[in-house]
């Protein structure tokens, strides 16, 4: 099944090509900073039956060379169908384009990474017809950032760290140091701010890495009240929902019987200081009408 972090592992390659550069560092493959990167067609089909798609492909312009395509994979666990897939896509993607191929492999576990380098082998009585070098990012060789002054020099790869890293000890201490970077650069940068805070949340999920994001970006929303960015926005929904529920739950196990228009008028707020009220009254309440009941004068 693909998942959000399976998007998000290849997906960055596109959304933000200044982290292959780094990447390609620690794989030893060096890569001009100022290569042109485009996207091209992941539709690797020549017969329509057989449907095959690479989940990324890009055509990088080095400055100091040839252009090649590069074959973006984000692989979750060990598949040995893949062996003779990504054997597949290079062979295609040559032929199609003329073009050399190199293949990278993007893994968040140790395991699967080491099966990822291969190599794997194609041949027959002792001879090797072809054999696949996939490049391979993970746990092992991508960087553990933990600095926040590093991590604004390069959001998308402490991003990206982030995610390789969310199964470790150390995820939580990388996203401190991006929450203390999105900080900084928030007013000179807000879109890369605002594409990191998004990519975090969506990719991380309901993980414990996950929740770990959302205990930081609550309060990095408190720094910044009233933006009205889109991370704000849905942030603020999951916390009036949450709170909705609450309010009915209380209520419920309190043996307080709830129509359905006061469970309809309690679910559409969306005001998180009405909601608390409304919380705070639903402790003591003897019915459900009781949350809206106005305040007497000097009453508490």
């Amino acid at each position: 099944m693909v998942t959000s972090a399976h998007e998000g592992m290849h997906r960055i390659f596109q959304e933000r090509p200044e982290i292959l550069a780094p990447v390609f560092g620690v794989l030893g493959v060096p890569l001009s900073a100022k290569a042109t990167v485009d996207a091209v067609t992941t539709d690797v089909t020549e017969a329509r039956p057989l449907e095959r798609r690479v989940d990324t492909v890009l055509r990088v312009g080095p400055s100091d060379g040839e252009d090649f395509l590069l074959a973006v994979e984000a692989q979750s666990g060990k598949v040995p169908s893949k062996e003779a897939s990504w054997a597949y896509y290079i062979a295609y993607l040559q032929a199609k384009f003329g073009l050399p191929v190199l293949l990278l492999v993007v893994c968040q576990d140790r395991a699967t990474a080491k099966w990822a380098a291969g190599p794997f082998d194609c041949g027959a009585r002792g001879w090797t017809a072809l054999r696949t070098y996939p490049l391979v990012a993970g746990p092992d060789n991508l960087p553990v950032i933990t600095d926040a002054r590093t991590a604004a020099k390069n959001l998308a790869l402490a991003a990206f760290s982030a995610l390789a890293h969310a199964r470790s000890s150390e995820c939580g201490d990388i996203l401190e140091a991006i929450s203390s970077a999105l900080l900084e650069i928030q007013q000179t940068d807000p879109d890369s701010a605002e594409y990191v805070f998004d990519f975090l949340d969506v990719t991380l999920g309901k993980t414990p890495a996950g929740e770990k994001w959302m205990e930081i970006m609550s309060t990095f929303v408190s720094y910044f009240p009233g933006r009205g960015t889109l991370r704000e926005t849905l942030y603020l929904k999951g916390q009036a929902e949450d709170r909705s529920a609450m309010i009915l739950r209380v209520l419920e196990k309190r043996g307080i019987s709830v129509p359905k228009d006061t469970q309809e008028r309690v679910t559409a707020c969306t005001d998180l200081d009405t909601l608390t009220l409304w919380f705070d009254r639903s402790l003591t309440a003897t019915a459900a009408e009781d949350l809206f009941a106005e305040r007497s004068p000097g009453g508490s």
